[in-house]
This record gives C-alpha cells, structure tokens and sequence, in this order.
C-alpha cells in the first residue's frame, strides 16, 4: 500500500508542494469486529439537492446520523456500487462535530467492506475539492467510487445551528435523484447499523497512513493539494502572479472562516505571491465566527452577510457606494463555509452572479483550460438570461435546468463512459444565481475557480491593454455589446412551511390563465407556468421547479421554495428586466426591478400569506 500511495504522487509530478509528500504509515492493531445493533426509521431523512441539512443537536441525538449513512451503503451495495474493497472519500467543511462524525464513518465504512478511506488534513475537504479528489487523486484517478461530504454549505455552524451530510458519487458529483430516492426508500425500512466500533479514532491532523488488519488503510492527505493541482491545470498561474504583481493592483479575499482559508492562503499568498494579510478570516472555525463576527457565523457570500468584504470594497447592502476612508483594493471576492459558492466585486463595483457567468463564458477564450473552445454551457432556470445572450452569439448550446448542481452534471458527463453515444457538450460552463459557478473540472460549483476564472480574464485583459483593466470595465464592456439583464433576489427566510406552501398552492392554480393580464408600464404576461424539466441526457422528467411569469419584453418574475434551509422554509422571488445595448445601462438593479417586485407581491399575495412586509436579503 505504502508503494502505490509513493508511485501515486510519483506519477502526479511536482505540480503538488511539498506537503503533499507521501505520509508515512503508521501500523494500527486493533479489534476490527463488526458490530450489529438495532435500528429503527427516522423521520425527516428525505436527501434534497444538496443532501440533508437539520440543526446539528439532531444529528447528534441518538443514531440519526448512522441511520442515514446505512442507508447510503445499502442503497450502493443494492446497486451494485463496487463498495467490497473500495476507496471511499470522507471529509466535511470544518463546522461543528465535523470531527466526531467522520470517525463514525470511518467505521461504519469499514463494516460495509470498504477497503480504503481518504480523509483530509483536520478532516477538511471544500466541497469542490472534494469532487477534485474522486475525479484526480490516485493513479489513474476516478479510484473512490463516491465520498461523504459533512457540509450544510452556507447555513450557519455550531451546536445551535445547521450540520449537514450528502452522497457524491464516482464521477464526483452529487448522488442522482434515482439513488437519492432509493437511499430514501432505505431510511423507511432500516432495522441495523453495522460498525466497527471498537476502531480507535484516527488522527487527522497531520498526513499519515494508518495500516490496519485485513489489509485496509486510513489515508489522511494535504487537504489543498489536489485541488490546487486541478486549478493549475486550469489557469496560467504565472499571467495570474504578473497581476498581482502590477503596482496599481491590490485584492482582498475573505474565507468567513470557512473551509476556504487553507486553499486561500496556499492559492493567493504562497503560490501566486498576493502580500501578507490579503486572505482574510482564512482559519476555519467550528462556527464560522459566531455570533461575535460581522456576518453572526452565516457564511454566505453575498452583499447582506459578506460584511467585511463588502465595507472593504466601498459599497453598502445594497450595493450602493460608500466611503470607507482608506484605500479601496481593485479587487475582492469571497466564499461560503464549505467553499463552492462565490462573490465577485471591483473597487465599489458589485457584479451580481448572473452577470459573472455570462461575463467569464464570454471571454472564456482568455481561460487555458478553454483553449479548445467552448462547447456548452448552462443556467439554473432561475438565472437570468443574460448568458443566454453570449451563448448565442458564441453559436454553443445553453441550457435552462432545475435548481441544483447534479442537474449540470448529466450535461458534463453526456458523451463519456456515463452516457455514451449522446452529445458531447464539454468543455462547459455553467452557474446559478444563487453565487455558484463552475465548469467541467469538477463536478460541483467551484468558488475558488470562479475567481480565479475572473483574475485570469483581469491578468490577459490587463496584459492586451498595457494598463490595468478593472472588474467594472470588463462589465461595462460587456453590457455595451449584449445588454444588461437587470436583476435582483428577494429571500424571505424562515417563513411558516405551511403558509408559504398554501400561497404557492394559489398561484399554481392559476398556471396558464393569467397569459394577456397587463400591469403597470406595458407590461403584459407571455407565459404564465411551472417550469418543468426533461433531462435531454438520461430523459428524466423534474416537475415542480418554480413557477414563472414571463412578460412580452421578457422581463421574468420567478417564485421558488427553496430546500436548502433548516427553520421553517425560504421563499425566493427572482426579478429580471433585460435593457439592449442602446438603453441605459447605469442604473441600480435594485432600482430597476422594483416595479417587477410591486407586481410580484400582488400575484403572489405574499404579505397577506407570510405576514412579511420586506425581505430578509437581497442580492
């Protein structure tokens, strides 16, 4: 074992730094005697789009967290998922008892046959790096045939708050609904858990590799390695570090105490040579800060929780300017805890992530790992259109999908092993709203490669012009060429479920009779539905996937109830309203979509229905 993990870093080149060393092996004699207890159903254990997130004092009561992984290893066992011998991923985001529930994996991933289990350093792992280590790590790579990630994202941390628990498959994407379904199926019927008990905990601070009996191993690896690797391949880190460089560039990157400091500080700071201090709240925290910090521990990247970064850049809440009394960086981006999401900003210049990915897709040409050609790219339905624009312009097929990442990763895979003789639409890049972009590298959103996505466009940008070009002047570029897509989201967080439910329930019975109804400044509705989706990959159908109000302009009103909370359920109200090239493209989003919001409150009765008079954030 000790020479294929020496011959894996062998065969990976020097690309990884010198903390990536093959661990050394540490020999572990211990009693490996599966233990069989008894079990019963849990109720609330349905796996969403991003797996199952609940306040964190549930998944430590009693076996709520060893009934839903026995499920998961059923479920893969049943079919025919090659766990007997297998390598398997576990790692989390650092919050609260991330710790305690990978030593339980550990050991019920033993029982389950499991020969192999890859941990990074103190247990962390982002999101996408984890995804980069299935897809990468290893010889070949593709060794793992799936990992468990111990994640609730950008929900908040700590014993009072959110812990969270999902399925990522071989492919390094999270489980399809046909598996999540059958893993739900699992939660209804379990009746024992199986676990090596009497395992030791394993240390997991430092690299190292724990030999155990019957010819299984523990391998605790450098948590930022792999995914650097990857991202090396993606970028010209020496164009990047010449930006840096330049004397009228600066740039801030705040981690919220997430799991994105050790990538941060090892990306920005050690290997492209950003000064000291330029990564932020770059130690991960149990509690991503706590109540004591600016953001009160919710690690969410955008203009409401990413306080610091957001005063750092000389704007407000709501994006408006504002003087800070110091230097104002060029540059300045952030992550959630669990690091897939990101948020892009210039010097007192707020880019809404709609208007990111279409802006990178638009200039991917300046992206080495595009060098080929695009040929896809894709939205959430929710998105706005305005990467539609660019895809037609660039003659590459866009895609319109649900909410939820594995919904790109059908798209990514189509044409490969997964899905032979379909299309082949990579390489590919996609994004939602809701701060998360990435491309076909992984198969998660990738906050780290989004920016750094933006820094390669700014360093060959830069290097054309023979002047610094900012982040406002590749937008305002870009809105001269394809028009603005004006547009702002509305969360009303924590609303009663009920309520929420019966409003939706309302206005869904009107589907398709409101299409002529006229409002206010012309505006007449086109479409009037549920959207709904046909997987043109694998030919699943998802319904129920928000319900649209398209206006002859185009301008778009979208309702969604969102799963991705804990307490009581999330309503968001999307509003777009599109500008061509000839209009004015100066204004405030927020400004602009306000009449969209006074007609969307009144199709929705939303007030009468959640007792709210405005939202809890807008971005």
């Amino acid at each position: 074992e000790l020479l294929r993990v020496a011959t894996r870093y062998l065969k990976r080149g020097l690309v990884l730094c010198l903390a990536s060393a093959a661990p050394a092996m540490v020999k572990i004699h211990a009693d490996f005697t599966v233990e069989t207890t008894p079990t019963k159903p849990i109720e609330g254990q349905k796996p969403g789009t991003s797996g199952i997130r609940k306040k964190t004092k549930v998944f430590m009561e009693g076996t709520y967290l060893a009934n839903f992984v026995q499920s998961v290893f059923n479920t893969l066992q049943e079919e025919n998922v090659p766990v007997q011998g297998g390598t398997l991923v576990v790692s989390g985001d650092g919050r609260f008892w991330n710790p305690e529930a990978i030593q339980i994996i550990i050991k019920m991933a033993f029982a389950a046959g499991v020969a192999r289990v890859w941990c990074g350093t103190n247990g962390l792992l982002s999101t996408p790096a984890t995804s980069a280590v299935i897809r990468m790590r290893g010889g070949k790579g593709y060794e793992p045939f799936g990992g468990f990630i111990c994640s609730a994202s950008h929900n908040p941390g700590g014993i009072d708050d959110d812990f969270g628990i999902k399925y990522n498959c071989e492919n390094g994407g999270p489980a399809p609904e046909k598996l999540t379904n059958k893993m739900l199926e699992w939660t209804a019927k379990i009746t024992e858990l199986k676990s090596c008990s009497k395992l030791p905990d394993f240390d997991l601070s430092k690299p190292e590799l724990y030999e155990l009996p019957g010819g299984k191993f523990v391998e605790i690896f450098d948590c930022v390695a792999d995914h650097l690797a990857v991202l090396k391949n993606c970028f010209d880190f020496e164009g990047i570090k010449k930006l840096i460089a330049h004397p009228q560039f600066s740039m801030t990157y705040d981690s919220m105490c997430g799991v994105q400091g050790p990538y941060a500080l090892r990306v920005f700071e050690t290997e492209l040579g950003a000064p000291p201090g330029t990564c932020k709240n770059a130690t991960p925290q149990p509690d991503f800060g706590g109540p004591t910090s600016a953001w009160h521990g919710h690690a969410d990247p955008n203009l409401t929780y990413a306080v610091e970064l957001v005063k750092d850049m000389g704007l407000n809440k709501e994006g408006n300017k504002v003087e800070t009394g110091k230097p104002i960086p060029c540059f300045g981006a952030a992550a959630d805890g669990d690091a897939d999401r990101n948020m892009i900003c210039g010097a007192q210049f707020f880019v809404s992530p709609s208007d990111s990915l279409a802006m990178i897709v638009a200039n991917a040409d300046l992206i080495p790992q595009f060098k080929s050609g695009l040929k896809g790219c894709a939205r959430s339905m929710p998105t706005s259109a305005a990467l539609d624009l660019v895809a037609k312009k660039k003659n590459i097929p866009c895609f319109e999908v649900p909410t939820g990442w594995k919904f790109f990763g059908n798209l990514m895979d189509s044409g490969t092993s997964y899905f032979p003789g379909k299309e082949t639409y990579t390489p590919f890049i996609c994004g939602e709203e809701s701060f998360g972009t990435g491309a076909d590298h992984v198969r998660e959103k990738d906050g780290m490669w989004a920016v750094m996505a933006w820094l390669q466009i700014l360093a060959k940008k830069t290097e054309a012009a023979g002047k610094l070009v900012s982040v406002e002047d590749v937008a305002n570029a870009h809105w001269k060429e394809y028009g603005r897509n004006y547009y702002a989201r509305y969360d009303y967080e924590g609303v009663d479920k009920a309520k929420a439910e019966e409003m939706f329930a309302a206005m869904e019975a009107q589907v398709g009779q409101l299409v002529g109804k006229e409002f206010p400044g012309g505006l007449k509705i086109k479409i009037n539905d549920m959207f709904e989706y046909i997987d043109p990959v694998d030919g699943s159908i998802s319904k129920k996937q928000g319900l649209r109000f398209i206006f002859e302009d185009n301008s778009r009103i979208i309702f969604r109830l969102s799963g991705t909370g804990v307490a009581g359920a999330t309503v968001r109200l999307y509003l777009e309203k599109y500008e061509p090239p000839t209009g004015d493209l100066t204004q405030h989003q927020f400004e602009v979509v306000k009449p969209l919001a006074a007609i969307a409150l009144e199709l929705s009765k939303l007030s009468s229905y959640t007792g709210r008079d405005a939202p809890t954030v807008i971005t």
